[in-house]
């Protein structure tokens, strides 16, 4: 059972989450020929504030959406 994490910044509607775990589900499942039932997707959200690139946090670098 191929289980699938995405960890992004958050933002995203529900709408958009949905749209990305079905997406990949669907290329998970093309990829390995695997049943799309027995695939596991997880999105993890994290704040512009606890992510960092370069030494400083994502929310000094550019606007929030």
């Amino acid at each position: 059972m191929p289980f699938v994490q995405i960890t992004m910044l958050e933002g995203r509607t529900i709408e958009q989450k949905h749209d990305l775990i079905r997406r990949l589900t669907d290329a998970t499942a093309e990829s390995l020929g695997g049943d799309p039932g027995r695939i596991r997707v997880v999105i993890y959200e994290v704040s512009a504030d606890s992510w960092g690139i370069g030494g400083e946090p994502v929310s000094s670098r550019r606007p929030i959406p």
